[in-house]
């Protein structure tokens, strides 16, 4: 497998062809994967905002208030007002938020960006990212993941992860098949979709020399089962189910 970074994107503003850049930029061949992190799609699809936009309601004031005690220093409350619209559901409210978006994915603050936003205050996740992977497939003809970089639990620094997929199943579900001494093998399923974001999140950057576009080329995939799911539902998810039973209990 071979990944390269896209060179040369610019700056992306709002109502950008962000399609055309990239296919100005490289020769895609049919076999080719385009990861893109979700600032540069964000940013084309105007979700840069200031945190005017978010007057603070009292439950955004009240949890703006806590945090600030608990790091000692003045936290604004129209952030919070803001994590609080791009959320379905706050599983913490201390020492941090974690909150899950309206497609699924919980991160920390509604995965809001206040980095690399040089016009405006802070940077929303696309809204609904598998469908901007799919018109950016569906002009590009190849498969397109849409990336971030996420923190994990028990572990220290961020990775890569998608948040939204076109053409291509998230994942490689090897149940039913067998390993090497002849079990079959029960539970594990391949998130290749995660696994490509991470790759290309080491070729991409961050920071001010990031570059947002990356290219996975010669990939060969296992002929296995495969699956659309990545996002876990609530019915087997127990770390959210113990969260919420410690947030409730907190109440």
């Amino acid at each position: 497998m071979n990944v390269t970074a896209v060179p040369d994107v610019p700056e992306i503003r709002a109502g950008d062809d962000l399609a055309g850049m990239v296919a100005d930029r490289v020769d895609l061949q049919s076999d080719d994967i385009v990861c893109v992190a979700s600032t540069v799609v964000s940013k084309a699809e105007g979700r840069a905002y200031d945190l005017d936009d978010f007057p603070a309601g009292p439950r955004a004031t009240e949890i703006a208030n806590r945090l600030g005690d608990l790091a000692d220093e003045e936290k604004d409350p129209r952030f919070a007002q803001a994590v609080l619209e791009e959320s379905t559901e706050l599983l913490m409210d201390a020492p941090f938020l974690l909150t899950e978006t309206r497609f699924g994915h919980v991160c920390v603050n509604a995965g809001i960006d206040r980095s690399n936003v040089p016009d405006n205050d802070i940077l929303l996740l696309p809204k609904y990212p598998s469908e901007s992977a799919q018109e950016l497939a569906d002009a590009l003809g190849v498969p397109v993941i849409l990336t971030d970089t996420c923190g994990r639990p028990f572990r220290f620094g961020q990775r890569g992860v998608a948040i939204g997929w076109a053409g291509m199943d998230a994942s490689l579900d090897w149940r039913g098949a067998h390993d090497r001494d002849g079990r079959e093998m029960g539970v594990t399923v391949e998130s290749v979709v995660d696994e490509l974001a991470a790759a290309t999140n080491l070729v991409a950057g961050e920071g001010a020399g990031g570059t947002p576009v990356s290219v996975v080329r010669d990939l060969s995939l296992d002929e296995v089962g495969t699956s659309d799911n990545l996002f876990r539902d609530v019915e087997g998810d127990f770390v959210r189910q113990a969260l919420r039973e410690w947030s409730y209990a907190g109440d």
